[in-house]
């Protein structure tokens, strides 16, 4: 009786077993089948570093026709690249990638353009464009030229001391330049000094930061440009009047300004938020955390932009113009009138307090018809420079102010990051108490436990 109990016992537990198993393995090749057809990853990094930005998943998304994109390298380097490439198949059907060894299929590569090793080709239709690496900002670049098949020029006035496009140094704007070209943008200067007349191939006008004023030949050529159906970024420093290094006060672009609906008062904004001041930012940079609705600043909630020695603007809308206040200094901010010193008195009572208006977009509507201009204005111009470009949010809010006023509103969104700079920036208190903590604290913590466990057991 006992040895058929034990039978029926053996039975059961073999039973169970047999049961567990093919649970198991019924999970884990449905977990196979799920993987291998939905491929998901998550992306733990501060910046995303290896997602795809909101821009290329936007430009993906949106496409109607079918993109290859071809790249070349040797066998043993494909694996290096099919983790960021196989992401942009991932995204949508119409996004086919292909692996060439130029040494082992030299016709295919060369019917196909190769040029260099470890690039790609990626074409889009019958247009086709060279990315010269794997990396995002060049591949989401090469389609879009392919999408767009024409280059739009941005003209960068100069010859009043505005930051030059050919200026690689911290006041540059060599950046931005190089920034435009992977969205399909040519960058060029003009001179409305020696021609007062904005050149017929030009989609934007920017004026970045003239330190003289402009003559009144050079600023009626902008407003007949824009009041046309033009289109300018008019960036604006304060008139400080401290040092050799003078800005003008630039009384007749202004006026024209403010005839817009824009004023740009004559001050300088200092922000004493304590964020700013965590990350290593001085009161003469406002930061801004916060934007409104418009489509240039739209996608921008989470990042942070900020602007060195800004002024703030007054807007308000006019009988052919409607203006949009885009972001502005934060609560903690304050601005002065006294350009002429560099000792300031936060405590003094004729200091405006904020927030203000640094950033604003308007429209004008002229006498043609189905013509419309475009501007923004933004008190600050060292933003955009060489130095400062790469801080955040600062590069997209460059190239989404010029992608809304070219009318490429398709493009404007967040674009793939730079690897993040992890650096932890404390004041000399806070690096004074982590030192005393652990070289001091902590050990005194850990010898007095010990003591004390050592007693106990005595």
């Amino acid at each position: 009786m006992n040895t058929e109990l034990l039978k029926a016992r053996q039975t059961k537990y073999v039973a169970y077993v047999t049961l567990y198993i093919v649970v198991a393995l019924a999970v884990v090749t449905v977990a196979n089948v799920l993987a291998d057809r939905y491929d998901k990853s998550y992306d733990a990094t501060a910046n995303k570093q290896y997602s795809l930005s909101d821009q290329t998943i936007k430009v993906i998304k949106g496409l109607k026709q079918d993109a290859t994109i071809t790249y070349f390298a040797q066998d043993s380097q494909f694996g290096t690249a099919k983790n960021k490439l196989d992401m942009y198949a991932n995204l949508s059907s119409k996004v086919h990638v292909v692996y060439v060894d130029p040494d082992k299929k030299p016709l295919v590569a060369t019917q196909a353009g190769f040029k260099n090793l470890n690039t790609a080709i990626v074409q889009v239709g019958a247009n086709k464009n060279e990315a010269k690496s794997i990396n995002e900002e060049d591949i989401t670049g090469a389609i879009i030229r392919d999408l767009k098949n024409t280059t739009r020029t941005i003209c960068f006035v100069t010859g009043s001391g505005e930051h030059q496009i050919d200026d690689s140094g911290r006041s540059g704007y060599s950046r931005l330049k190089d920034l435009l070209g992977k969205d399909n943008y040519q960058g060029k200067s003009i001179d409305l000094l020696q021609k007062a007349e904005v050149p017929s191939d030009c989609t934007v006008v920017v004026v970045g930061g003239p330190r003289g004023d402009y003559q009144q030949p050079e600023v009626d050529a902008l407003k007949k440009y824009v009041e046309d159906g033009g289109r300018a970024l008019i960036m604006l420093d304060p008139p400080l009047k401290i040092g050799r290094d003078e800005v003008g006060d630039n009384d007749a672009l202004t006026t024209l300004l403010a005839s817009w609906g824009v004023t740009p008062n004559k001050d300088l904004i200092l922000d004493f938020n304590p964020v700013g001041q965590l990350a290593g930012l001085g009161p003469q940079v406002a930061l801004v955390t916060q934007y409104d609705s418009h489509p240039i600043v739209r996608e921008m909630k989470g990042s942070a932009t900020g602007f060195p020695l800004s002024r703030s603007l007054d807007t308000k809308s006019g009988d052919k113009t409607s203006v949009d206040r885009l972001f502005g200094s934060s609560e903690s901010s304050l601005s002065t009138s006294k350009l002429d010193s560099e000792r300031i008195d936060p405590a003094d009572p004729k200091n405006k307090k904020g927030p203000m208006t640094i950033g604003a977009a308007g429209t004008y509507k002229g006498a043609k018809e189905n013509s419309q201009g475009r501007f923004v204005v933004v008190g600050s111009s060292q933003w955009a420079a060489n130095g400062f470009l790469g801080f955040n949010g600062n590069r997209d809010l460059a190239l989404n102010a010029l992608n809304w006023l070219s009318s490429d509103e398709d493009l404007i969104s967040i674009r793939p990051k730079e690897p993040e700079d992890r650096k932890l920036t404390m004041t000399k208190a806070q690096v004074k108490w982590v030192g005393l903590t652990s070289l001091l604290l902590i050990p005194l913590i850990v010898i007095g436990t010990g003591i004390s466990i050592w007693f106990r057991r005595r």
